[in-house]
């Protein structure tokens, strides 16, 4: 069973609506996928729609922004109660900051480069989390970039002087709630320093201690490297590894299925969760 946990839709980041999603899924031969929007839940009843149709099961998900000691990370929440009270103020209140956050960015590149607010909403989809993103598409469609990952490299990194921080929640709290509503935490790409800093070692002591149940390990964006030791750092951990695309659709080079995650740790995913998996 090929399985790929982690993608994105139009709901936050993404390129593919969530029906175009599955589909895509079932052309790369996946048998199932996560669905994990940034901060929102908003597409988990349209990909839940195209389960039969599409032949590919659906892992309900969502990637939270989170930090740690001021450094930014995500982690990932799978399968738990989307009405748990600290998950719907945890998206409440993102939302919010993100939005906020877009519009100082946008009004900062204004300055310097023909961007308004009214170009980066035309690239939101109605009810979609506001990101970078969308500033990178209104920024390639202004001619002062050719593709996101420019933009992200040139104006929209940390470094950036156009860049603005936006709410996260603390990591360890992120991991609780995610158990507490009866989900499972996965910390997410935990060495990508092309991002922003990789937090240390200790950090990884810290969330297991919290009830992370797993590493992504095998993704684009971790430091290859470091795979082996974060493998041996999962194993004495008792933590399950993982693997995926972070797929993204067009304007990334993420592909379906490039990394995947093994038959096994989904069944230990999946034990005594609040939400079920969705098979065809």
């Amino acid at each position: 069973m090929r399985i790929d946990p982690h993608t994105h839709t139009t709901r936050s980041d993404g390129r593919s609506t969530p029906t175009q999603l599955m589909s895509e899924a079932a052309a790369a031969g996946l048998d199932m996928i996560g669905l994990t929007d940034h901060d929102t839940i908003t597409g988990w009843d349209e990909g839940a729609q195209c389960v039969p149709a599409s032949g590919v099961a659906l892992i309900r998900g969502m990637e939270i922004s989170a930090m740690y000691h001021g450094i930014t990370l995500h982690m990932l929440g799978y399968l738990f109660d989307p009405q748990a009270p600290a998950i719907q103020k945890h998206i409440a209140e993102v939302r919010e900051s993100r939005v906020g956050r877009a519009y100082e960015m946008v009004e900062r590149l204004g300055r310097d480069f023909p961007i308004t607010w009214e170009d980066v909403t035309r690239h939101i989809e109605p009810g979609a989390t506001v990101g970078r993103p969308h500033i990178a598409d209104a920024l390639v469609e202004a001619g002062v970039v050719e593709n996101r990952a420019e933009a992200f490299t040139q104006l929209l990194n940390p470094r950036s002087p156009y860049y603005v921080w936006h709410k996260a929640a603390e990591a360890t709290d992120a991991i609780e709630w995610i158990n507490d509503a009866g989900g499972r935490a996965v910390f997410a790409h935990p060495a990508a320093p092309h991002r922003n800093r990789v937090v240390p070692r200790v950090a990884f002591e810290e969330f297991a201690e919290a009830g992370l149940f797993g590493i992504e390990i095998d993704h684009r964006d971790n430091v290859k490297d470091s795979r082996p030791e974060l493998a041996a750092l999962a194993r004495r951990l008792h933590l399950a590894r993982f693997g995926s695309s972070d797929y993204h659709g067009l304007g990334k080079p993420n592909r379906l299925g490039e990394h995947t995650t093994s038959e096994a740790v989904i069944e230990a995913l999946i034990q005594s969760c609040h939400l079920e998996v969705l098979y065809p």
